[in-house]
């Protein structure tokens, strides 16, 4: 390891300012920041840093998500990984050349995008739309808002719904069964682990009164995203990232509070509504809840807004659900609540202020 690292300090005057390959300096700081986190001082004191870095805070995701990573290829085999790999692979070209160009640092954000994004894609989408979707995604999502830290909407959620709209056939016949009935590890085994393709998602079934068995949608044996399908691998991940506290409880909470009373309300009103342990278990909610919602820059920073927050994006699920073509309405439900997030925030802090003003 010090053999490494002396190699990184002998070749960082080559990429540094002055050097032939300057042009390249974010890719070498970000290999090194990946391999070791450079031991820079503060310049002065005080010498105090924050135990919880952008770093940490991305790796942490990323140990939430793997057994979402674990299930899907256990339920629908190895081109899961594939899916994922290209993801990485064209969304961090994306990444590299926007840095180069700006001349910033490469940062750890898009590791978990890279991630994100291949999870809630059905498992038989091309892998060239996968490339094109993350690619979109990353540009317009994130990087024309000035990079990380800086965008409006969840940078997955931007690719996602940019598939959805231009290749609505693709996205509706990539929708498989997996072949999870002669076992959860059968997808070690293969290439593509499907019974039925072009299948029906539990949510779409629902719709002519179809319900999946919960003990199917707890497993994951039933069509789905590719990492949004085993409802337990979700709660397993998830709660560990409410427990690390590096997802805020109260949107998640929120989120699934305001989705069980709006379906509540709309079946005492005669409006009909699907079960709620089905709904919850059911296509991406919980996924979002934990993963999505939660992402620390898109979503509300102050605790009364990111009550509001989850709670807004719950209703708006049930009402896309229930009243629009959509049998989803995760997905577009958050990306609204993305652009509520910052005026939540405003809200909370005009009335903190008008609060002490009067006090005063």
């Amino acid at each position: 390891m010090n053999r490494l690292k002396r190699r990184f300090n002998a070749a960082r005057p080559t990429f540094t300012a002055g050097g032939g390959l300057q042009r390249l300096g974010p890719l070498f700081e970000a290999m090194e920041r990946f391999a070791f986190w450079p031991a820079t001082p503060t310049p002065g004191a005080p010498h105090v840093r924050d135990p919880l870095d952008v770093k940490r805070f991305m790796t942490m995701v990323i140990i939430a998500l793997l057994p979402c990573v674990f299930a899907s290829v256990g339920l629908f085999g190895w081109r899961s990984l594939a899916m994922i790999a290209v993801s990485y692979a064209a969304g961090g070209a994306v990444e590299v050349l926007f840095a180069c160009v700006r001349k910033q640092e490469i940062n750890e954000g898009f590791l978990v995008t890279g991630l994100l994004f291949p999870l809630i894609l059905p498992p038989s989408l091309p892998l060239w739309m996968v490339a094109v979707g993350v690619a979109f995604g990353v540009t317009v999502g994130k990087e024309i808002f000035g990079g990380t830290g800086r965008n409006l909407f969840n940078p997955a959620l931007v690719g996602r719904c940019f598939l959805f709209l231009a290749y609505p056939s693709a996205v509706a016949g990539a929708w498989i069964d997996p072949a999870a009935n002669d076992g959860l590890l059968d997808g070690f085994t293969q290439w593509l682990n499907v019974d039925a393709m072009t299948a029906a998602t539990p949510l779409g079934d629902a719709i002519n009164g179809q319900y999946a068995s919960l003990s199917n949608l707890l497993i994951g044996n039933a069509p789905g995203s590719l990492g949004a399908t085993s409802s337990l691998a979700i709660l397993i991940g998830g709660v560990f990232l409410l427990l690390s506290r590096v997802a805020n409880y109260r949107t998640t909470v929120g989120m699934l509070a305001g989705f069980a009373a709006t379906g509540a309300v709309l079946n005492l009103a005669g409006a009909g509504f699907e079960p709620p342990a089905f709904g919850m278990l059911a296509g991406g909610l919980l996924f979002g809840a934990f993963f999505m919602a939660t992402d620390p820059v898109t979503a509300p920073s102050t605790h009364p807004a990111r009550w509001m927050y989850g709670v807004l994006i719950g209703v708006l699920t049930v009402l896309m659900r229930r009243f629009t073509p959509l049998p989803e309405g995760v997905m577009f439900a958050i990306l609204l609540g993305n652009i509520f997030g910052p005026i939540a925030d405003e809200i909370v802090i005009a009335v903190r202020i008008r609060r002490i003003a009067r006090e005063r």
